[in-house]
C-alpha cells in the first residue's frame, strides 16, 4: 500500500520540521484534507510551502500555504 507524505519547507525550500505532526496517510484525499485542517497552524509554525509524495515520488508541489491565506482573505472580502 502507499504511504502519502508531506514535505515541509521554508519558501526558500529547506526542510522543516511541522508544528503539527502528520500521519502518514493511505489516500492522496487524507492527506489534502489532513493539509487543508492544519496549514495554518503549519505556517504559523514556520511552514511556507509544501510537497505531497507518494512513496519516493514526488506528486505536486511547491504549494505555499501563503496562498490560502490570500484566498481566504479576499473571499472574506468579497462577503
Amino acid at each position: 500500500m502507499a504511504a502519502w507524505t508531506w514535505r515541509f519547507e521554508t519558501a526558500g525550500g529547506t526542510e522543516v520540521q511541522p508544528a503539527v505532526q502528520p500521519e502518514e496517510f493511505t489516500t492522496q484525499g487524507d492527506a489534502e484534507s489532513w493539509i487543508g485542517e492544519h496549514w495554518k497552524d503549519l505556517q504559523e509554525g514556520g511552514t511556507d510551502q509544501v510537497r505531497l509524495f507518494e512513496d519516493s515520488t514526488e506528486i505536486y508541489g511547491p504549494m505555499s500555504l501563503h496562498a490560502e491565506e490570500a484566498e481566504a482573505e479576499e473571499a472574506e472580502a468579497e462577503a
